[in-house]
C-alpha cells in the first residue's frame, strides 16, 4: 500500500451564497497586489471570471445588488395638459418608471410588454 501525502477534496455541483460584505471582502483581498485574482479565487474556491465580475460591480457601485426585490410606491397624477388633450379625445396615457439607481423610464400605455421588459433588464445592466 502507498503512503498518501496529499489529499484534496474537490465538491462539484455546490453552489455558494455570498453576503455582500464576504464579496467585498474578497475583492479587497483580491486587489491587494499583482496577480492576486486567480490566488485569491483559489483560496476562497471561485471562478476567477467570478472574482473579476465581482471587481467589476464594485467599480461601478453595483456590487450591494442583493437587496431583496419589494414593491415600489405607485403615483398616479394626472397634469393639466393630459386633461386638455382628454377633453379633444386625443387623450394620450403614459408610464413613467424610476429604476433603482434614479433613472427615469417614460413611455407610451400602447407599448408591448415584452419590450418594455427588454428595455429596463438592458437599462439595468448598464
Amino acid at each position: 500500500m502507498s503512503k498518501v501525502s496529499r489529499l484534496e477534496v474537490i465538491q462539484a455541483g455546490a453552489r455558494r451564497r455570498w453576503t455582500v460584505a464576504e464579496k467585498q471582502r474578497i475583492v479587497a483581498e483580491s486587489e491587494s497586489g499583482p496577480r492576486q485574482v486567480s490566488a485569491t479565487a483559489r483560496r476562497y474556491g471561485v471562478l476567477p471570471s467570478q472574482l473579476f465580475t465581482w471587481r467589476r460591480l464594485t467599480r461601478e457601485g453595483r456590487l450591494g445588488a442583493d437587496v431583496p426585490l419589494a414593491f415600489a410606491q405607485a403615483v398616479i397624477a394626472c397634469e393639466p395638459a393630459l386633461k386638455d388633450m382628454a377633453a379633444a379625445g386625443m387623450a394620450r396615457h403614459r408610464i413613467e418608471i424610476v429604476l433603482a439607481d434614479g433613472l427615469r423610464v417614460v413611455v407610451e400605455d400602447a407599448i408591448d410588454p415584452d419590450v418594455l421588459a427588454r428595455l429596463i433588464g438592458a437599462l439595468e445592466r448598464r
